[in-house]
């Protein structure tokens, strides 16, 4: 079986260097107790001392039959000692049979970063909510076909353990791991991924409407299953980004089917079953089981991890027993034994447990802005506050263009309107004040330009200049004029015209909306500030109730745009950054019997973004592709960025052993998953 690598993608040389000097593993955590090594004949080797074992096809995995014909010896498995007494904790798992009847016949083979790591331990874990700021989280426990490797370039094995395309990107096959197992014993196999594709994600009664990815003008991604190990994905169009969709979103594409299967036995529709972990997307924790049902409606996962508790303040999950990967001594992982996730949706009490040194590893919903307070308190929370580079962390303010309100609709789609309230945004300011210097002034484009060849300087800079002069001059020009005297413009009518600016402090730092709601008064419009939940923030925004949107221009990097188009065309977002032009997708969505039918420039970006995604990320035809696409998208301003190229906080306790050069920060890439968390493990 040939293993093709498939989509090489184009990084930018900085962050490529950046990943380079930083891969050297850093020194082996002391007294360190082995897992059970001596049991085993193959040679415990890592990163940092590949013990004369020649590196396969990935420098930091290998297939078991290649580990052992290098290595040169037959693994024998060992397990965590507590794995027993964690598994009684699993809502009606069996007893366990041995681990080498538990880890599949074709097990992926980690070779850990620092040191073979110990069982035990309990990781501390800190979220806003439960849909909200966790994303880091997820990532720890989070699993897919294949993942990226730590370089950001590379596609590696996981669930899946090989993939072939064929000539013109319309076909991919993909190939399972033999006797891999669900975390209740249940086999793994193909007819998992068909029935997640067929009966769950295409099913009207589960998603009314079908998602952007697996939807080709009026024709649909459709699955073969060839055994069970082997199934393949056929598309009416090359679509080569696919593989770089499944490296990176947290859409699981297998779901267990002999759970549903058991629910629709006992009574149940498979709609009514499916809704309770589907609502409006398919983030595999919507919603929480054991607070909307009961135990018995934890599903079985693949991750490392799987829930067993739950209240109103936070999730315990213990390892699962099943787990598919080992480490080179034939340690099954994940050595950590418990995960813990307290909600806390205070930003500053979310701080001060961060330097209390109560959170294990944080690096979503904290800002540069606070890397200050992160480094005073390093020894004093006994943890590590480094920075890493942001990828698809422009921070951005857009205007609602389908507004319920005509008056600010008209307002909002004039293009002045939104130039002026470019040029009246002090860049520089907030890049000192708030990003401590740590990043620069940069215009939102729908790709990072970190990822990507076709984003320029020209497009980066358009608009970025302050200068309350123009904007005045701009926004006089509308007829935006102070009727009443009372210092600020009203709207055309002669009315009052106020901007209702509500923002989530998981979305852009909060004293960059302080500093632009002064920029804007002083040219004139008034703003006013609310902060609310992540959830109230969405939910208004994706109900068309927005006015004024901020937030991360995440789910722009290559990787992404190459294989979901959700911040190519109109909306411009997704329900967890939801987008500004709601009704301009309702009315292509409907065939123009409903909604607002959008301006030509943003009809024109469906054709584009779809030959777009036709074309190997890099290629020529790609790059003049995209170009026109961000063209378009600077041209009208859709969204106003402030700051890229943002130097992110990355926080991890001392206690974490294998952590590796973690450079990157980036929700685009999935938090921590290209790093193989399974490795980490507690240093007691």
């Amino acid at each position: 079986m040939s293993n093709k690598k498939g989509l090489l993608l184009i990084t930018l040389m900085l962050l490529f260097a950046l990943l380079l000097s930083a891969y050297a593993p850093s020194a082996p955590i002391d007294k360190v107790a082995p897992a059970a090594a001596e049991q085993t004949d193959c040679p415990a080797i890592t990163l940092a001392d590949r013990a004369g074992v020649p590196a396969g096809e990935y420098a930091r995995l290998y297939e078991l039959a290649d580990f052992e014909a290098a290595a040169g010896c037959v693994m024998v498995f060992n397990e965590n000692p507590d794995i027993a007494a964690l598994n009684a904790r699993i809502t009606n798992n069996p007893d366990l049979p041995p681990v080498e009847e538990r880890i599949p016949a074709e097990p992926l083979v980690v070779v850990p970063y620092d040191s073979i790591g110990q069982y035990g331990g309990v990781f501390n874990a800190l979220s806003n909510a439960t849909e909200s700021g966790t994303s880091d989280f997820l990532s720890v426990r989070h699993v897919n076909l294949v993942r990226f490797g730590d370089d950001y370039v590379t596609f590696e094995p996981n669930v899946a353990k090989g993939w072939e395309w064929n000539d013109d990107f319309t076909e991919i096959t993909f190939f399972l791991r033999a006797g891999h197992k669900w975390s209740d014993g249940a086999p793994f196999t193909s007819a998992d991924v068909e029935f997640w594709l067929n009966d769950i994600v295409l099913n009207p009664d589960v998603f009314p409407s079908t998602p952007g990815w697996v939807t080709f003008g009026d024709s649909l991604m459709s699955i073969e299953v060839i055994d069970e190990t082997t199934f393949k994905f056929v598309f009416p169009e090359p679509t080569p980004g696919m593989l770089s969709f499944f490296s990176t979103t947290y859409i699981q594409p297998f779901q267990p089917k002999h759970f549903f299967d058991k629910k629709v036995a006992e009574g149940m529709t498979l709609a009514e079953a499916a809704s309770l972990y589907y609502g409006n997307s398919d983030w595999k924790d919507v919603p929480s089981p054991l607070l909307g049902g009961s135990a018995d409606d934890v599903m079985p996962t693949l991750e490392s991890h799987i829930l067993v508790e739950e209240t109103t303040e936070g999730r315990r999950f213990v390892a699962n027993p099943y787990y598919y990967m080992v480490d080179t001594a034939g340690n099954q992982l994940p050595y950590i034994n418990e995960q813990s996730e307290l909600y806390v949706p205070d930003a500053e009490v979310r701080n001060l447990k961060i330097t209390n040194g109560e959170v294990d590893y944080k690096v979503q919903s904290i800002n540069i802005s606070d890397f200050t307070l992160y480094k005073e308190n390093e020894a004093n929370g006994d943890y590590t506050v480094d920075l890493g580079f942001g990828v698809g962390v422009t921070a951005f303010y857009a205007f609602n263009l389908t507004a319920e309100d005509e008056g600010l609709r008209e307002i909002f789609n004039d293009l002045r309107f939104r130039q002026a309230m470019s040029l009246a945004i002090n860049r520089a300011e907030i890049v000192e004040l708030v990003y401590l210097g740590q990043a620069e002034p940069m215009q939102a484009t729908p790709a990072d330009p970190n990822t990507v060849n076709f984003v320029t300087e020209a497009h980066k800079t358009a608009f970025i200049e302050y200068d309350p002069d123009a904007a005045n001059a701009l926004l006089d020009e509308m007829g935006l004029v102070d009727v009443d005297g009372d210092g600020f413009r009203d709207r055309l009518d002669g009315s009052k015209l106020t901007l209702d600016l509500q923002y989530s402090n998981q979305g852009v730092p909060v004293p960059t909306h302080e500093l632009v709601k002064d920029y804007w008064d002083a040219v004139g419009v008034a703003v006013t500030l609310k902060e609310v939940t992540s959830d109230e923030y969405r939910q208004r925004a994706t109900t068309n109730g927005a006015e004024v949107l901020t937030w991360l221009f995440d789910g722009t990097a290559g990787a992404i745009i190459i294989g979901n188009d959700e911040m190519l065309v109109p909306p411009f977002g997704e329900p967890f950054n939801p987008g500004i032009a709601y009704l301009w997708d309702e009315w292509v969505r409907s065939d123009g019997a409903t909604g607002i039918e959008p301006p030509a420039d943003a009809l024109s970006l469906y054709d584009l973004a779809a030959q777009f995604q036709q074309h190997p990320l890099g290629t020529s035809e790609s790059d003049a592709l995209g170009g026109q696409i961000i063209d378009i998208h600077v041209n009208n301003l859709w969204k106003i960025g402030i700051a890229g190229n943002v130097k992110q906080p990355i926080i991890h306790t001392n206690r974490l052993g294998n952590f590796g050069p973690y450079t990157v920060v980036s929700y685009d890439y999935y938090r921590a998953y290209p790093m193989i968390p399974a490795q980490w493990f507690i240093s007691e």
